[in-house]
């Protein structure tokens, strides 16, 4: 069974807009926090994260970050391993 991948988000931010297409593109299901007018969610999040920016990323227990850590591993093919998948033929993984 893979991880279960939550990623907190406001609506109109366009890195997390990124990171949710992404996640879209692969097959992920996630579980999705919006903290927009949420303050007790947003503290929440950065309690959690260390961090005040969305969107913020987990993998299982393991904190991804934002949007362009998210990204970085998908580039370096290390995402579908975090995610408990095989690597996509032809992706990134495939040509190490």
């Amino acid at each position: 069974m893979p991880p279960e991948t939550v990623i907190y988000t406001t609506r109109f931010c366009p890195y997390c807009v990124r990171a949710k297409r992404l996640l879209d593109a692969k097959g992920v299901d996630y579980r999705e926090i919006h903290v927009d007018f949420k303050p007790e969610l947003r503290r929440e999040m950065v309690q959690k994260s260390g961090r005040h920016t969305v969107p913020q990323i987990w993998i299982g227990d393991r904190h991804i970050g934002g949007c362009d850590e998210l990204m970085a591993l998908e580039r370096g093919g290390r995402l579908d391993d975090l995610l408990g998948r095989d690597p996509a033929p032809g992706g990134p993984a495939a040509e190490a």
